[in-house]
């Protein structure tokens, strides 16, 4: 009989990786008094239109959907749109984002720490397209040296196995229990790790545990589904991580 294991899989955009870090990118083709908010609502936008392409039970790659939200954002600050040059480099700079500070410790702790005496498993679970969740951890100057020896894949809804939707849809939450190994009622055993309210509620109308992180410190306040609650709240991943490690 196989071991029981701990899967924690964790969400990058947001939650990894900083994707405020692309604000610098955008100063340069826009100016420094546009940038916060043109980053803002380029975020909103990427993540509304993958809501939306899934309600109207249709797919178009994540990549796709992030430069066609560039062009709203831009055009919603009455700016110009970018140019294909100007977007081009946009998107590349989403092979460079910035880790969130804590994030390279709390990895070295689950790879120093997490086994002990128990079978942990880590994954990168993202609503990108292969390449660009790849590149992005490649380019990651805290993640990029750990992946190999930490994460056992880098699970998205567009890799090989051709899921076709976006998180919250509870399929995504299944594909990820399939890549992880985790066989159907064993669900407690796979953590969610995001700072995206969605993917919390998503990962739990499936079953699985989430960790919430809560960096602006206002507390669990979705109020969505009062019963898909996150099973941990934390100020950072590396604070999550020790949260889980503890009840695994």
């Amino acid at each position: 009989m196989a071991s029981r294991k701990t899967v924690i899989a964790f969400d990058l955009y947001g939650t990894l990786l900083s994707t405020e870090s692309i604000a610098e990118e955008l100063a340069r083709h826009y100016g420094e008094d546009n940038a916060g908010a043109l980053a803002a609502l380029w975020r909103r936008y990427q993540l509304e239109y993958t809501w939306r392409i899934n309600s109207m039970g249709e797919y178009r790659p994540f990549s796709e959907l992030t430069r066609a939200a560039l062009h709203h954002a831009a055009a919603e600050q009455g700016l110009a749109p970018p140019s294909r040059e100007a977007a081009d480099a946009l998107m590349r700079s989403y092979d460079a984002l910035r880790a969130f500070p804590e994030v390279g410790s709390a990895l070295d702790h689950l790879l120093l720490d997490g086994n002990r005496g128990k079978k942990v498993e880590a994954y990168v679970f993202s609503n990108g397209t292969a390449e660009m969740v790849g590149n992005s951890v490649r380019g990651s100057p805290d993640l990029g040296p750990r992946a190999d020896r930490l994460f056992q894949a880098l699970v998205t809804v567009d890799d090989d196995e051709g899921l076709r939707c976006y998180k919250p849809d509870r399929r995504v939450y299944s594909h990820l229990m399939r890549r992880a190994g985790v066989e159907e009622g064993r669900e407690g055993d796979v953590w969610v790790v995001s700072a995206n309210p969605f993917d919390i509620v998503g990962a739990r109308a499936a079953g699985l545990n989430a960790a919430f992180i809560d960096r602006t410190g206002r507390g669990w306040i979705d109020r969505l589904d009062e019963a898909r609650v996150p099973s941990v709240v934390a100020r950072g991943v590396d604070e999550a991580v020790r949260s889980i490690l503890e009840k695994a």
